[in-house]
């Protein structure tokens, strides 16, 4: 059930990055609430995880992906550019995620 919340949390950080654009400075009302409801159900649901789920674990998940989904997001959504130096430090920010996941907590 707590790996529930951590996915709620990824996708409520998701989802409230992606509206924060829209928001332009938050002058539009619609993606305001959108970012601020969002952002409030994902630290809602990742305090819930935390109940049962190491905090190494769930904020590498939690930030990995969410840098990861981010920047897939800003370069397709967005049709915002990505070098290879930064396609490269993202290559790196999943291998932490995966090392840290897999070695980093005691079960």
């Amino acid at each position: 059930m707590y790996h529930v919340f951590l996915a709620i949390a990824i996708g409520g950080e998701l989802l409230g990055t992606t509206f924060l654009k829209y928001t332009e400075g938050f002058t539009k009302l619609v993606p305001s609430l959108v970012t601020i409801v969002s952002y409030s159900i994902c630290f809602y649901c990742f305090s819930r995880a935390l109940e049962h789920i190491n905090l190494s674990f769930a904020y590498a998940l939690w930030s990995g992906l969410g840098i990861v989904v981010s920047t897939l997001l800003s370069v397709f959504l967005f049709k915002e550019g990505i070098t290879m130096a930064g396609i490269f430090g993202i290559m790196l920010i999943l291998a932490g995620v995966v090392v840290l996941n897999l070695f980093g907590t005691p079960r």
